[in-house]
């Protein structure tokens, strides 16, 4: 056994389902099968059962640990005999293209806002720092959309950094799916939340992602507590493919969305150009810059067949 496997051997402990599920602690369920719809993925059933079993007792832990925050907070502030600005308690949530990571976030989102110590959620992805298509042309990255050297890391940075100084007010753009880019008339404003779920593929980056960024401060050093959802490859792939079919049926057949061509091609080339992207893209993506990432987290999500969570890993 190498000393890699070691440390991930012993760095985590490890839950199976019904292990984790006990943990709810009676935590009463506060959403109903008409929020799980409008919460749910474009690919994802979710259950009642899987909230109850999986992201009830995490959010209870989350909890725990903002309060343990906000307590730090005002001991600090006893001891400085002074009133600082509240920075909020920042959640990442990494991992894969399509396994379900913007799920996860707003599931998140609705429960912890639901929490009477802390109302205000806010739900910021890291694709409005993508750059815009005209500078990745110019640039010859977009084929590496969603590639470290896709971003504005810089951006991303600052705006991270300016959510932990206790700014009143931060701005983020806005990606649109649907125009496979950045709207430029658009940003999202980000007002004193007490917690911020930042959701996307890059959260746990660091400088070996990022070789030629001049700066040695990265997203991952002002994230809380970090979360990857994790599943085996050949899965992943499965569900971008059938993801890929369902927008072909849907958000691809509006005349101004980017992909509105692939609308008009047969099942068989649909699913033969999904995997083809897969394979050049996401899924070399996955393998060089996500997965690496993954044993960086306080913890991992495991998910099963259904995108159901099979089990959790939580770092000791």
């Amino acid at each position: 056994m190498t000393t890699k496997q070691k440390l991930n051997h012993t760095a985590y402990m490890q839950f199976e389902r019904a292990q984790w599920s006990a943990l709810r602690n009676n935590v009463a369920l506060t959403l109903s099968e008409q929020d799980l719809e409008q919460l749910q993925g474009i690919n994802e059933s979710l259950s009642l059962d899987e909230v109850v079993d999986i992201y009830l007792p995490l959010s209870r832990l989350l909890n725990l640990y903002v309060e343990t925050q906000q307590y730090r907070h005002t001991v600090r502030d006893k001891f400085l005999n002074s009133s600082n600005d509240q920075a909020p308690y920042i959640i990442g949530i990494a991992g894969s293209v399509a396994v379900g990571k913007s799920t996860t976030a707003r599931i998140l989102q609705a429960l912890l806002s639901r929490w009477p110590q802390h109302p205000k959620v806010a739900l910021v992805t890291t694709d409005g720092f993508l750059r815009p298509n005209q500078e990745l042309v110019a640039r010859n990255l977009m084929h590496k959309k969603g590639f470290p050297e896709s971003f504005d890391i810089k951006a991303l940075v600052n705006f991270v950094a300016a959510l932990k100084s206790g700014k009143e007010s931060v701005t983020a753009p806005i990606y649109s799916h649907l125009t496979y880019d950045i709207l430029p008339d658009k940003k999202l404003a980000v007002e004193k939340p007490d917690i911020v779920i930042l959701e996307g593929l890059n959260v746990l980056q660091t400088a070996i992602n990022y070789p030629k960024h001049p700066h040695r401060v990265f997203v991952s050093d002002f994230v809380d507590f970090s979360i990857f959802v994790d599943a085996d490859t050949d899965l992943l792939k499965r569900w971008y493919i059938q993801r890929f079919l369902k927008f072909r049926e849907g958000a691809f057949t509006d005349p101004n969305a980017y992909f509105h061509s692939y609308s008009k091609m047969s099942e068989s080339e649909a699913i033969e150009i999904a995997g083809k992207i897969w394979d050049e893209i996401n899924g070399l993506n996955l393998q060089e810059n996500i997965r690496p990432t993954r044993d960086r987290a306080n913890l991992i999500l495991k998910k099963a067949t259904s995108h159901q969570v099979s089990s959790v890993k939580l770092r000791k």
